[in-house]
């Protein structure tokens, strides 16, 4: 009797394959082709956006409000303070900022009184402390200030009680470009530190990166509400920014990869909203604390609850496949299906990963390709790259070149920083009809024009001018955030991350010009708006040859990215004729 097993059709296979001895199906569903044996087909199986991707989503978007929080608190931290000159003649211990006799000691500077000069004295007491007007023998009068000349002061009084680095460490006048230099330390930072945390979360994963990042951004940011100097200050703002302006991009990336295709606009929109969400608190937080070192504890210290995402976050699925640890990503889609209310079979499981070891198998890309990436996609990743560095520069540039309303400081961040909610809604209502391309086409290039026809529109058409300022800065917010969600689709699961940093990273060149926009108004009035204008319309033009990744799954491979909107149509009509499970 012939007792040989017979031969199985796993011994035709590689032996990378044959581990998967108890899966009794034909290698032909590991195919390009078959869609039954993707992770996107498992997650319209398993639900698209259910209770499970929610909780995910609530987890990352803590993240995101944190992150929205860190990455702008400079304003509140280093801005200038409103102050006067002491006017040694008049005022008194307690004097307010306007006092009947500022109208006639004090110069005006841009419709305000100035900040740093008084008009010279009839006296030789300017340096002297009194307890009351009257011992300065009538001195407080018009007639004994020269106003056809003007000196310098170092004693100040203040507007409010308002506490920053400013007038803590005695930073005014001619030295406040201290107080700009912190921004540009931050961006410095920032430049540095994302794409490490997309080389980290690529290596290690995201959730662990995350988890990491969180950790050494309360220790950098509580560390700087201790700062003795402003040397300190500084450096801690600049070390700080190197572990927290990873956060978003790797919370991101986290969340859209536990979406399915058909909602990973929506989900965008939702991160978007979150970090808005964060900005707003940030504004309420200074608004009632008033203090930069209690402004800080007080964002910081929560932060420390990112630590626990080691062990309460599920790390992505598709990271954990990129880097064949089968058995966790089973883990966590069985889980996800027992919270969503789905059944999801173990046949189904062992085609995704038999697919997923045929495609890793397949592939000479390594777990890490970066060096094949910019190989490969070299001039997607400079055209992706470009068009960060315009979208952060006309983002950052309007604002900057923009006269902001007058009243609270306060006030006017938080009603600013609610008009962009329209532009991150937008994206949600045009990706998905318009799809990708024409979508960074059409925002880039509107906003290009509102700048345009701000800067055109004569200086007496006040409204007009405002209202395309707004749609200029409502479409560039649309514009960076389809951007924000294109770059993530049109790269490789092993290096999304990094890519989606490196292209973030470049983008920082555009913040760090931003600033210098306003000096172009002193050749030209319009300069700036011309500038975004052109930039946003030329990069909008070159998006168009960007590939398409409406309704395509996630590329795995450096193959499935360089191909992706190849096959775009025939695999939507099968994928999403042939699914209809919705969420």
């Amino acid at each position: 009797m012939d007792t040989t097993p017979p031969i199985s059709e796993l011994d035709y296979l590689p032996q990378s394959q044959r581990r998967l001895s108890h899966v009794k199906i034909a290698p032909e569903i590991a195919k390009d082709g078959d869609e039954d044996a993707s992770l996107d087909e498992i997650l319209v199986r398993i639900g698209q956006f259910g209770p499970f991707q929610l909780i995910v989503f609530i987890l990352v978007g803590i993240a995101m409000l944190f992150n929205a929080i860190f990455s702008i608190t400079y304003i509140f931290t280093s801005s200038a303070v409103a102050h006067r000159c002491n006017i040694t003649e008049c005022d008194t211990a307690s004097s307010a900022y306007t006092e009947p006799w500022t109208q006639f000691s004090i110069p005006t500077k841009g419709g305000d009184l100035d900040q740093c000069n008084r008009y010279v004295g009839n006296n030789t007491y300017s340096n002297q402390t009194y307890s009351s007007p009257q011992d300065l023998l009538g001195l407080c009068y018009a007639h004994n200030f020269d106003r056809t000349k003007r000196e310098r002061c170092n004693n100040f009084i203040f507007r409010n009680e308002e506490v920053t680095i400013s007038n803590e460490f005695g930073i005014y006048c001619e030295d406040e470009w201290k107080l700009s230099l912190v921004g540009t330390i931050g961006n410095v930072g920032q430049f540095m530190g994302i794409p490490l945390g997309g080389i980290v979360s690529d290596r290690y994963g995201r959730r662990t990166a995350l988890a990491i990042y969180g950790f050494f951004s309360v220790i950098f940011g509580v560390s700087r509400s201790f700062a003795p100097t402003y040397n300190w200050f500084v450096a801690f703002e600049f070390l700080d920014n190197i572990v927290t302006s990873p956060i978003y991009p790797i919370g991101f990336i986290l969340g859209i990869e536990f979406v399915g295709p058909k909602f990973r606009v929506g989900a965008c929109s939702m991160i978007a909203l979150l970090y808005v969400t964060g900005e707003i608190i940030l504004g309420l937080v200074a608004k009632y604390f008033q203090n930069w070192r209690l402004i800080l504890r007080i964002v910081y210290i929560p932060c420390a609850i990112l630590v626990t995402y080691i062990w309460i976050l599920p790390e992505s699925v598709r990271w954990l496949l990129s880097q064949s640890k089968e058995e966790d990503a089973k883990k966590i889609l069985k889980r996800a299906a027992r919270m969503n209310r789905r059944k999801l079979s173990d046949g189904s499981l062992d085609k995704l990963i038999l697919a997923n070891r045929v495609k890793l198998d397949s592939t000479s890309d390594g777990k890490f390709p970066i060096k094949a990436a910019f190989s490969k996609l070299f001039w997607r990743i400079v055209n992706c790259s470009l068009c960060w560095i315009v979208n952060v520069l006309v983002y950052y540039g309007i604002s900057l070149n923009a006269v902001l309303l007058d009243g609270n400081k306060y006030n006017n961040f938080i009603f600013v920083t609610l008009t962009e909610i329209p532009g991150f809604l937008l994206p949600f209502v045009i990706m998905s009809r318009l799809g990708r391309r024409y979508s960074v086409f059409g925002t880039m290039v509107l906003s290009g024009i509102s700048c345009l026809l701000t800067a055109l529109l004569p200086k007496d058409a006040f409204v007009w001018r405002l209202v395309f300022f707004l749609l200029g800065k409502l479409m560039i917010t649309a514009a960076f955030q389809t951007i924000y969600f294109y770059t993530s689709e049109i790269f490789p699961t092993n290096v999304r991350t990094s890519l989606l940093a490196f292209c973030s990273m470049v983008g920082r060149v555009g913040s760090m010009l931003a600033p210098q926009t306003p000096l172009l108004a002193k050749y030209h009035e319009s300069a700036p708006a011309i500038l975004f204008a052109a930039c946003a319309i030329t990069s909008g033009i070159l998006a168009l040859f960007f590939p398409e990744t409406k309704n395509t799954v996630l590329p795995t491979t450096m193959d499935d990215a360089h191909n992706i909107g190849a096959k775009h149509k025939q695999k939507e009509t099968k994928f999403y004729s042939s699914n209809s499970l919705g969420s």
